[in-house]
């Protein structure tokens, strides 16, 4: 598992996000606070404060050099 802290503070990011990731059959979990959310669900990303940075749970055990790549316009430092 890989996480990273990204950034979705927009209805345009949030969709683009979702459609990224969900290319791919592993599993994306979203953290924020208490709550954790499948980052597939765009009712689950609604429901959290986009305000703020979010961590991503990446459960991907290969591609995941190409899933970071697909996911750098969304990630922090």
């Amino acid at each position: 598992m890989k996480t990273v802290k990204i950034s979705l503070n927009s209805i345009e990011r949030v969709k683009s996000f979702v459609n990224d990731i969900n290319r791919y059959d592993y599993d994306f979990d979203l953290v924020s606070g208490r709550y954790i959310i499948d980052a597939k669900s765009i009712m689950g990303i609604f429901s959290l404060d986009l305000s703020k940075p979010i961590s991503l749970n990446i459960h991907a055990d290969k591609d995941i050099d190409e899933i970071m790549e697909v996911l750098k316009q969304y990630i922090i430092e």
